[in-house]
């Protein structure tokens, strides 16, 4: 491919990589449309079919953008403004026919770059969007040049060349140019699915967590981590039961908790939380206080962010993991403590009730129903057989085997049937140490349920119904307490020697990018100048800095331009050679680029017969000199006579012809 079709074809590239970068964000026809038309401007190019003319160019292009506002009930926001950039230049390539054609629909390229740098920030993703830079790149320089001599390994070497040398000034930007407070990337939710927490808990939500080896939050402590059994991620609590799932009221129907004085022995510790698309920012169960403005601390001690966690976010917690409420309960958050639904679960609300009366206290009702637990037979698995409408009687009576969150569901149901009150709580339990990045990483296969109930002198009291039935769960992952929950070929990885070090390497890349790139912000930038040794540091300070390592880039810059070789001098015969080129243009007789000596002085002869004997002389004398054979003794003393005589040639101007002459002379005649 050569011409105009070489650079449509890396033209096409370029954009058919932005369209990629958006595979999964954007609807699969978007994907085949940018394909086809890739397809079809090349062969048309190449004269193998025909390109669409306008009219047929202009009704895809409004099909298209009908298809765009029906799918997305708009053209605003990130994807489907996505989706439309890639459709209008899939369009554009069909009509593609001069250089700022091509410009065009190369930056349509670069604008899908852009918005996929919106959508995702991740540390995998950073290779592909460098490597859609450098295509970009290339092809704008072989559509500046389609039909020249500079091939494709030529322009892709002088874009990478080019992109290396301006690296620099990008981290320079990146590092002091002043940052808006909160996030750069910040944009509204979407409504796309992320697993994670919720606000209810049905049989099978956890287990469905359970299956992904997604991070769901990392956590650096000062000093040694809280041993396994204290690691408990409070997330929402639920309280509503409707004899099937667990949910939790509005926010607006809880207060705000007092700030609690955290205790000699409490943890401090910092947490970086993935998207998820909720509210719960998770902290160690109990957490003092909320850890910014931008989050409230709840009367039950969870923390309900502003907004949805949808994108991740950094925030130091201090939390005792022993910490105790003993303000007594209200009459209406007993009585919504105790609710139960009317005629659901029967033979579990009259077992709760009987076992409370067999109790003389609620503390011996509590290990009471443990003990049942303990010694009836349940059993801890991730594929419990499916529950009907009484699901805790179905659970209790019947199947006797399940995960986290029937072992809550059912031990809350029976301490509110004795009149105890209890909630379910969800949130994560464990978390696998990283000894590479030295932080404690959980997953969302670490989702767990546990329950509190209220006790007298006590208050709310954490009780692990699991902790019973599988006490080594509470020790340990759910990927290490029951194997078969990850996929063979993961187990087959983890099992072969030095594979867990990777992971964990990979792991700490990825909270490192997370959080020194990703979460690079103000605070972040004021922090490095501290460390740079300003004293106070602020938006002028940054200026400062930015300045002068733009001058030191600079410098450095014009440094390594300086030393690329320029065009050699031409030496004494050169210059000789160039003069009397010279002389004989200025006579008429100009030399053409591909004419060597001999055929230049030929071309003098034709044209200047008067001036073909001495020209021909000093030509074949430079013609010696140049490309005769090794330099003797004599061609100094040549070299001297031939520029002494290329000095005092008089080279008459051209000659005007007689007819011009005559032409003029009867012009006058005839003016006169």
């Amino acid at each position: 491919m050569s011409g105009p079709p070489r650079a449509l074809g890396w033209t096409a590239a370029a954009l058919l990589g932005g369209v990629l970068l958006q595979v999964d964000r954007t609807p699969l026809w978007a994907t085949v449309t940018a394909c086809v038309c890739a397809a079809w401007s090349i062969a048309g190019a190449a004269r193998r079919v025909r390109l669409p003319g306008r009219t047929l160019t202009g009704a895809l292009a409004l099909a298209l953008i009908a298809a765009v506002a029906a799918m997305y009930r708009t053209l605003n926001g990130l994807e489907a403004a996505t989706t439309l950039l890639a459709a209008m230049g899939s369009v554009k390539l069909l009509e593609a026919r001069t250089r700022r054609d091509r410009y065009i629909v190369i930056g349509a390229g670069l604008f899908l770059l852009f918005a996929a740098c919106l959508a995702r920030q991740s540390l995998p993703c950073a290779p592909l969007y460098a490597a859609q830079l450098w295509l970009c790149c290339s092809a704008m320089l072989v559509s500046a040049h389609p039909g020249s001599t500079l091939g494709e390994r030529a322009a892709v070497r002088l874009a990478a060349r080019s992109l290396l040398l301006a690296l620099p000034l990008a981290v320079l930007g990146f590092l002091f140019v002043p940052r808006l407070s909160g996030s750069l990337w910040a944009l509204p939710a979407t409504g796309a699915a992320t697993t994670g927490l919720s606000d209810t808990l049905t049989p099978g939500s956890i287990s469905d967590l359970s299956e992904s080896p997604d991070p769901a939050l990392r956590a650096w402590f000062e000093g040694a981590p809280p041993p396994p059994e204290e690691r408990y991620w409070r997330g929402p609590v639920l309280y509503d039961f409707d004899g099937y799932t667990w949910s939790r009221p509005p926010p607006q129907w809880f207060e705000s908790a007092p700030q609690a004085t955290a205790a000699r022995g409490a943890y401090r510790y910092r947490v970086t939380l993935e998207p998820s698309a909720e509210r719960w920012w998770l902290a160690l169960d109990t957490v003092d206080a909320a850890p910014s403005g931008a989050v409230r601390l709840t009367s039950d001690r969870v923390l309900l962010g502003a907004r949805p966690v949808t994108e991740p976010i950094s925030y130091a917690a201090v939390s005792d993991t022993r910490a105790r409420d003993p303000t007594p309960l209200t009459p209406s958050a007993r009585a919504g403590d105790l609710q139960l639904p009317a005629a659901r679960n029967p033979r579990s609300v009259q077992l709760g009730r009987r076992l409370r009366r067999d109790a003389g206290s609620d503390a011996q009702f509590v290990r009471s129903v443990l003990e049942l637990f303990r010694t009836g037979g349940f059993r801890y698995t991730l594929t419990p057989p499916p529950l009907g409408a009484n699901s805790v009687d179905d659970f209790l009576f019947g199947a006797r085997s399940g995960f986290c969150g029937h072992f809550a569901s059912a031990f809350v149901l029976l301490m509110r049937a004795g009149g105890v009150p209890a909630r379910v709580v969800t949130g994560y339990l464990g978390g696998q140490w990283n000894r590479i990045g030295g932080y404690l990483l959980v997953r969302e296969s670490d989702a767990h349920a546990w329950a509190e109930v209220w006790l007298s002198g006590r208050g709310w009291t954490r009780v692990d119904p699991t902790g019973v039935v599988a006490p080594e769960r509470l020790r340990s992952g759910i990927d290490e307490f029951l194997p078969g929950a990850e996929s063979t070929s993961a187990r087959l990885l983890l099992d072969v020697p030095g594979i867990a070090s990777l992971r964990d390497a990979w792991d700490a890349a990825n909270a490192w990018w997370t959080n020194e790139v990703v979460g690079f912000d103000s605070r972040a930038q004021l922090g490095l100048l501290r460390r740079l040794g300003v004293a106070a540091p602020g938006p002028a300070a940054l200026a400062w800095a930015l300045a002068l390592c733009l001058t030191a880039w600079l410098a450095v810059l014009g440094w390594q331009l300086g030393r690329v070789p320029g065009e050699p001098r031409p030496d004494r015969l050169a210059r000789a050679y160039r003069r009397l080129c010279v002389k004989l243009a200025r006579a008429g007789v100009p030399r053409a680029a591909d004419q060597g000596p001999a055929t230049y002085a030929e071309s003098v002869a034709r044209r200047r017969p008067d001036l073909a004997a001495v020209a021909r002389r000093l030509l074949e004398c430079y013609a010696e000199l140049r490309f005769g054979p090794a330099r003797e003794a004599g061609d100094a003393s040549r070299l001297a006579d031939l520029e002494r005589a290329i000095a005092r040639w008089r080279v008459s101007p051209p000659r005007r012809s007689a007819r011009g002459s005559r032409g003029k002379r009867s012009a006058a005649s005839a003016r006169g």
